[in-house]
């Protein structure tokens, strides 16, 4: 009984953000400006995808350039349509994730309504509640931009729906697994932060200070390589030639995805609100 009410509180946390998003002013403005730059997408680099693919002299060009960066098996894909969207959207939704998670938790901390909440819900409840209502944007925005695309190569040739859905389908399960760890680790930063633009500053120096300074300590200490493993999307390069199934790929942002969460509800219970 008491998990269904948790699961329950959580789950209303959840729906909240989806109706802050759908149902107000300032979400329907930023749904706007994401409409413009996938329109963008869409209609340029994505809808030139035949007539790129197509050219001769381009596949000899690419297969070279793409053998040597692993990316020649998105050539073969029977909706280029869908491996340019591929290329694009495996690093620009993680991005996308970042700045529409990092408020979470931010805005409600410094107008007190997080108090206000957590008389009502645990603070646990708040921490799950809002990443799965971020991820369930997200998610909506994959799913809409999967389908237009499926629609756009669907429009060029009819016998492409069948095939477009079912790689469209991989391609969803591929984009979630992606943003799930960039989700938790703006849950994280929330937890202790009171700016969503001090969120983002953060995460900027995470990566950027971050990264340098392990890749210093790797010349010195053996085995110190592996800390990038902190880092969501450090398997994406992996994953995006689609060459090969790999473990790891599944594994890696998984275990970051509950290690930030782990950190985030662990950091929350003891932090002021």
């Amino acid at each position: 009984m008491l998990i269904q009410q948790s699961i329950s509180r959580a789950w209303c946390l959840a729906t909240f953000e989806m109706v802050r998003l759908f149902f107000t002013k300032r979400g329907l403005l930023a749904l706007a400006a994401f409409a413009t730059v996938w329109f963008v997408i869409l209609r340029y680099p994505v809808n030139s995808a035949v007539s790129i693919v197509s050219s001769e002299d381009f596949r000899q060009m690419a297969m070279q350039m793409f053998g040597v960066l692993g990316l020649s098996e998105l050539l073969t894909w029977k909706v280029p349509e869908l491996a340019i969207y591929w290329l694009v959207a495996l690093y620009s939704f993680p991005v996308f994730a970042l700045f529409a998670a990092s408020d979470q938790t931010c805005s409600d901390r410094t107008r007190g309504t997080l108090r206000f909440i957590t008389l009502r819900s645990t603070r646990n409840e708040v921490v799950f509640g809002r990443f799965i209502g971020q991820l369930l944007i997200v998610t909506a925005l994959i799913t809409l931009t999967l389908l237009a695309t499926v629609a756009m190569a669907t429009y060029r040739e009819s016998a492409l729906f069948l095939p477009g859905l079912s790689k469209a389908a991989l391609l969803f399960k591929e984009l979630v697994l992606a943003v799930l760890p960039f989700i938790a680790l703006m849950a994280f930063l929330n937890s202790f932060i009171r700016s969503s633009k001090l969120a983002i500053v953060m995460c900027v120096l995470f990566y950027g200070v971050g990264s340098a300074l392990i890749a210093i300590l790797s010349h010195y200490l053996p085995y110190s390589e592996y800390l990038f493993y902190i880092y969501p999307g450090f398997q994406l390069n992996d994953v995006i030639g689609q060459q090969s199934f790999s473990v790891s790929n599944y594994v890696t942002p998984l275990i970051q995805t509950v290690c930030y969460l782990a950190a985030a509800s662990y950091v929350m219970k003891r932090s002021a609100l």
